[in-house]
């Protein structure tokens, strides 16, 4: 029986269950005319109504007092008072460090590390300012106009999702774009149409050995040869984020165009550092500031708020509630801006990299699930897509939904379409459509007998399916830092109330060590190391049929 299982409270939790299982969210909407007040808080600008939860005022108390039984409180104190809570890697967690906005100092083995994050804020600015304003200039002596992040993971999800959130924000004629994939199409198509004399490429790697990355950095740097023809060209077209100086200096980068981070910053949770450049040269150093001043409203919110009052926490707690005691599976992420369209992928990796284990801190093989699969898309094109599955189909998907109050590009009435929309779905999945509305529809439009009682089947929605719905007066680099954080740190309370240590990653270390022993196979025309016989024989298919070239 692991800390979870053998509380008190999670007992109360399945009892409370096995007594709310069935109570529809329309009856209790009926019952409590103020439900949307009693269920709904704002901070840091954004508005989380949590009303079309199957909850009650007793589910709330139970929930908190499961958080209080797993010292909760008391886990928050440690990650932001620097502890090293990463246990399988000894380090602190200290993203929130990186957006600290206040005097206060934040420690790691007794160290103020605000000076050192203030100085790399510092050297964003000094550098994102010279390309922005054409001080930097190419090897031919022309300004940059494109410039090329080349990362993986959080190196690339996190700047790549907020970039393209504040497009409104980006300078007219400088374009950022984002390489992840080894697959050489993506590089290749990115730089097909850039002109190596006027592109920049940022490498984000922390020990300059990425795998993915080097590769695409390799191939980046034989493009700009090609064109250039001069080794020293490399200096002027490349910067490095890394910690790696010699591998750095090595490839050609001058180390004064090095920006460096912390062990204690988890890939995930790093566009706040200097991975994040790539979002400061394409919105300014101004705009993320503000960024990371939103982010820190909501990490001062997290930290100092009640629980009963905590956004982060309901929203954590909510889905404890589903995922533990209802049994759901997913969580699907519904933004209905087209701008925030990478968010869904961005804490995609966040939640099921961080909370996608089988084992607590302690060692102990769980017995309860564990992080949700966490999906979606944007509104209105997921309407068309898989809505279906959500409203009538047998799984329990719990569902935010997001959206601007106000539009970057107010098209006549599209934004009013749009924000109809976003209303609707909840509303439906709460509501759903009983056998005798359905009945009555169809009666209505002329259909009757056997047809009528087949179409009355195909017609009817269950209902009671939960939501939260989030409103941004509009996507702001403030606005958007808080809603990250919100995000980061319902995670970690996840994390908390599961006993997981959310900052380790091993789970895809398996497969980088078995694509090593691969690689070198494949490029020598033979198998040599012991493989299944599925593996063996789709490695000689490969080789059979492989031109040269």
């Amino acid at each position: 029986m692991t800390k979870l299982t053998a509380c008190r409270s999670h007992a109360q939790l399945q009892q409370h269950w096995r007594e709310i299982a069935d109570v529809q969210m329309t009856d209790l909407f009926a019952a409590d005319p103020q439900r949307f007040s009693r269920f709904s808080l704002q901070e840091c600008g954004i508005l989380l109504d949590y009303s079309k939860n199957r909850i009650t005022e007793p589910t709330l108390g139970l929930l908190f007092g499961l958080a209080e039984e797993l010292d909760l409180p008391g886990w928050i104190e440690r990650m932001f008072s620097g502890e090293h809570i990463n246990i399988t890697e000894d380090r602190a967690v200290l993203h929130v460090a990186l957006r600290n906005d206040s005097e206060r100092p934040i420690q790691v083995d007794g160290e103020d590390v605000m000076p050192g994050v203030r100085g790399v804020l510092e050297r964003m600015e000094q550098l994102s300012a010279q390309i922005r304003n054409g001080d930097w200039k190419g090897y031919t002596g022309q300004t940059i106009t494109d410039v090329v992040n080349i990362g993986i993971g959080g190196s690339n999800l996190g700047p790549l999702m907020v970039a393209e959130a504040l497009r409104p924000y980006w300078q007219d004629g400088l374009r950022v774009h984002f390489v992840s994939n080894v697959d050489g199409t993506h590089l290749s198509e990115t730089l097909r149409e850039l002109d190596p004399a006027r592109t920049l490429f940022i490498v984000a790697s922390k020990t300059f050995t990425t795998q993915e990355t080097l590769s695409n950095a390799f191939s980046a740097r034989a493009w700009l040869l090609q064109a250039l023809q001069d080794e020293a060209a490399v200096a002027s077209h490349f910067i490095a984020i890394s910690t790696n100086r010699e591998k750095v200096e090595a490839f050609g980068i001058d180390a004064a165009h090095m920006l460096e981070f912390w062990d204690w910053v988890g890939g995930r949770y790093s566009l706040w550092s200097a991975i994040g450049f790539p979002i400061a040269v394409a919105i300014g150093m101004d705009n993320f500031r503000q960024l990371l001043a939103g982010a820190h409203c909501m990490d001062e919110h997290f930290r100092t708020a009640p629980l009963a009052q905590n956004m982060p926490v309901i929203m954590a707690l909510l889905g404890i509630w589903y995922i533990n005691y209802f049994g759901a599976s997913s969580q699907a992420i519904l933004p209905y801006d087209q701008y925030l369209r990478h968010l869904p992928d961005y804490l995609q990796q966040a939640d099921m990299e961080s909370n996608g284990k089988a084992v607590t801190r302690d060692g102990e093989a769980v017995d309860y699930r564990t992080g949700p699969i966490v999906w979606g898309t944007a509104g209105t094109d997921g309407q068309h897509a898989y809505y279906q599955l959500i409203h009538q189909g047998p799984h329990l998907i719990p569902c935010d939904f997001i959206a601007p109050v106000n539009s970057h590009n107010e098209l006549g009435d599209q934004h009013y379409k749009l924000i109809s929309n976003y209303l609707a779905q909840p509303e439906a999945l709460m509501k759903g459509r009983s056998a005798e509305q359905a009945r009555a529809e169809l009666t209505r439009a002329g259909i009757g007998g056997e047809r009528l009682e087949l179409l009355v089947r195909h017609k009817t929605f269950p209902g009671n399916r939960p939501s939260n719905s989030l409103l941004l007066e509009q996507v702001t680099p403030a606005s958007l830092g808080a809603l990250i954080a919100l995000y980061e740190h319902k995670i970690f309370v996840q994390g908390v109330i599961w006993g997981l240590n959310s900052y380790d990653q091993w789970g895809v270390e398996l497969g980088k060590e078995l694509a090593n022993i691969i690689l070198p196979e494949l490029k020598a025309d033979r198998t040599g190391a012991e493989h299944d016989s599925s593996t063996r024989g789709l490695i000689d298919h490969f080789l059979q049929h492989r031109r040269p070239g």
